[in-house]
């Protein structure tokens, strides 16, 4: 089952699945990309109305108030040696525009007017505000939208571990489960919600800057920025290229370290009781700190990798720089013609610098997302019949037909040509050694598993045949490990029953001779359980477990050593609620201590697999086989 944590996707592969998950967010992301883009591409203009001030701040100042006319203020425009060097292109066309309507924008000299000027630096203030607007409606929503994804994909998983079979349970590590369940999502999620944000707004940036260079290089004839611009760019662009894929291995490498660091954890916590029993606190902590350097290392050799990004990016940066003003120079261009080219190029380095962190996240969001998509492209579950046959109810038998069973096609058989017949309203025993095939066989009848070979037949049906839900409901299990889950000791009887009455879970508490302890506890059924029934005794979890069965009230019981946690007293109790639930019901039960089973209708005798002896207890006994050798070797024990 391992090989779904070693599959491989294309950087398009992820995040193309990711966008059409993301498609009922479509206008939340429009928003969000439209708001980027206007944030991306309004930032040169904007330092583009300041650069009168910069050039004739460096000039000795603004001119005097005195106007032209509206007749001659385009000609002298023109004609001024001054205006036409300093003044950018966007001024010359305010005025040409003004004068239709009267209004001077230049004095005598060709100078920007001051009050004209001042007009234009409020109007400023108006942008950056606009600028927010777009800078809060970007992060907004693209954020809304990705944690919405990653809380449908988060669904989507758990969903679909749901429906996996147990044989997936029984072969991966449950710590590596949740890692990629939570761990996983909340890379994602950091992607999403800041990467993408700043992924709309940069390019944009960048854009914008390159544009505005491109077209200043073309009109002044200066094909070599053109040239500059397309062997700079790969020059810039070529350590994330480089990088990229070395960024994606360590931090794949180093999700599935932090997985083995949560599966240790668990497996701890799971098992404190024995760690305290054998007092191996300390061992425990070595083997917890073995496995969190081992997470560090990987996390420092990401670190390293992806620190040298922004140094490659900055040098090419530098570079590309002195090459710029070597160029300018030597075209002879005055500091006044190079101002409108270093504003863009100012704005640009921000969003550059940051393209190093974007490829960086979105190598960490690739691994993430190869890992979440190569467990939901992994499927165990049991397969479902084309058109599933409603079955409400149990009419006459169950059959096994040469069943056999092994939970890999590689692994021994477990069961090996089971038949037998478990008619209504009969009890079918299994006893034998421990590993002989007993559990999985009520497995089989439970249809957690299907037969690698045969079939189980219901009322001759195929259970595979059977819609999965009126099977489950058919059924009632009372496991040999007990699962409470964390809440109530009410709502522990009453899982799986919907709509149980407090009434109805009493009774079923009486039943099971667990009313007493339970009415006993000032929290009475409120009480908190804890996880796994950490609180409850061995023999309250059991029978907490016992009523659930009973208030479920299945026409099928499966009881899996029902009654070995239960002390002489309590098991007798129990066993007695136990034979009135079971009359006029079918019941199979498997049991060590072969004196609750003495009843049975049918003893189904299992060694290494195989039904070796069938009948019952009588039969069995006076036959003196396997069975009679088991009765016996228990009576000496006692």
């Amino acid at each position: 089952m391992q090989e779904w944590f070693d599959k491989d996707f294309t950087a398009g592969h992820v995040y193309g699945r990711l966008f059409r998950q993301a498609r009922k967010y479509r206008w939340a992301l429009a928003m969000g990309i439209v708001s980027g883009m206007l944030l991306g591409g309004t930032l040169v203009p904007i330092y583009q109305v300041l650069q009168p001030a910069i050039i004739h701040m460096q000039s000795g100042g603004f001119g005097a108030e005195g106007g032209r006319t509206a007749a001659d203020s385009s000609v002298t425009v023109a004609d001024d040696s001054r205006a036409k060097g300093a003044m950018p292109g966007w001024v010359t066309k305010v005025e040409q525009v003004a004068a239709r309507w009267g209004i001077t924008i230049l004095n005598d000299s060709g100078d920007v007017r001051f009050s004209f000027f001042l007009l234009v630096l409020l109007a400023v203030p108006l942008a950056f505000v606009f600028r927010l607007g777009m800078l809060y409606l970007n992060s907004y929503t693209l954020q809304w939208a990705g944690t919405r994804v990653v809380r449908d994909l988060r669904n989507e998983m758990f969903s679909h571990l749901q429906n996996q079979s147990l044989n997936f349970f029984g072969t991966m590590d449950v710590g590596r489960i949740m890692s990629r369940c939570n761990g996983d999502p909340a890379i994602v999620q950091t992607v999403i919600t800041h990467t993408v944000v700043e992924l709309c707004k940069a390019p944009f940036e960048i854009l914008a800057s390159v544009g505005f260079v491109a077209y200043f290089a073309i009109k002044n004839d200066m094909v070599e920025m053109i040239v500059l611009a397309l062997i700079g760019y790969p020059l810039v662009m070529w350590p994330l290229a480089m990088i990229g894929r070395k960024i994606r291995g360590y931090s794949r490498k180093g999700m599935e370290r932090s997985a083995i660091l949560g599966s240790n954890m668990l497996e701890n916590l799971t098992g404190i009781r024995v760690v305290k029993a054998y007092h191996t606190e300390e061992d425990e902590k070595e083997k917890f700190k073995r496995a969190n350097q081992e997470c560090v290392k990987m996390a420092l050799r990401g670190i390293r990798i992806s620190l040298l990004i922004n140094p490659m990016m900055e040098g090419a940066t530098i570079l590309l720089s002195i090459l710029f003003l070597a160029i300018c120079f030597w075209r002879g261009k005055t500091f006044a013609e190079i101002v409108p080219l270093l504003t863009p190029l100012v704005v640009a380095y921000k969003p550059l610098k940051s393209i190093g962190k974007i490829q960086s996240s979105l190598q960490a969001g690739r691994a993430a997302l190869t890992r979440i998509y190569s467990f939901l492209d992994t499927d165990t579950a049991l397969p479902v019949a084309e058109h599933p046959v409603s079955k409400p109810s149990f009419d006459t038998e169950m059959v096994f037909e040469h069943v056999d069973f092994s939970y890999a096609a590689k692994d021994r058989t477990v069961v090996q040509d089971a038949n037998f017949v478990l008619g209504r309203g009969q009890t079918v025993a299994v006893v034998g050694a421990t590993g002989s095939g007993k559990t999985t066989l009520a497995n089989l009848l439970a249809r957690f598993y299907d037969p690698t070979q045969g079939r189980v037949l219901m009322d001759g049906v195929d259970l595979r045949e059977i819609d999965m839900a009126d099977l489950r409901k058919l059924i009632g299990v009372v496991t040999q490990e007990t699962i409470l889950f964390n809440t109530t000791i009410a709502a522990n009887i009453a899982y799986g029953t919907k709509g149980a009455t407090q009434e109805q879970v009493e009774a079923a508490a009486k039943l099971a001779n667990a009313h007493a302890f339970i009415s006993g506890h000032p929290d009475g059924y409120g009480r908190i359980v804890g996880d796994k029934g950490f609180v409850l005794s061995g023999g309250e979890r059991q029978r907490v477990a016992v009523a659930r069965a009973i208030l479920k009230n299945p026409p099928i019981l499966i009881l899996d050593e029902a009654t070995s946690a239960l002390d002489t007293v309590t098991e007798q109790q129990v066993q007695e609620a136990i034979t009135r639930l079971m009359a006029n019901r079918t019941v199979f039960v498997i049991a060590h201590r072969l004196s609750t089973v003495r009843n049975a209708d049918t003893i189904l005798v299992m060694d290494q697999g195989r039904i070796i002896e069938k009948g019952s207890h009588d039969t069995l006994y006076a036959a003196g086989g396997v069975y009679r050798n088991l009765c016996d070797v228990q009576k000496s024990v006692r």
